[in-house]
């Protein structure tokens, strides 16, 4: 396991449990970070492509959780 592959899998461990589509989309982030770590093939020409998969793949991981955090601060702000 290369650098970026432990990065993305330590970063998927701290969300805790998965549901949904959440675990796919886990598995998609550790493919595409085992091909950087790997160099992108073709003498690196798809890192950029990959990079931004990568990223846009974490985004939509992390999207479902921001609206989690933001429906219990608006709990919170609501009196009893």
């Amino acid at each position: 396991m290369g650098p970026v592959e432990d990065a993305v899998r330590s970063d998927v461990e701290q969300l805790g449990d998965l549901v949904g589509v959440e675990p796919s989309l886990s598995e998609m982030a550790y493919a595409l970070a085992r091909e950087i770590d790997g160099g992108g093939g073709e003498d690196g020409k798809t890192l950029p492509q990959l990079n931004r998969e990568l990223r846009q793949t974490l985004a939509q991981l992390m999207e479902g959780r921001a609206a989690d955090d933001d429906d219990d601060l608006g709990d919170l702000a609501a009196p009893d």
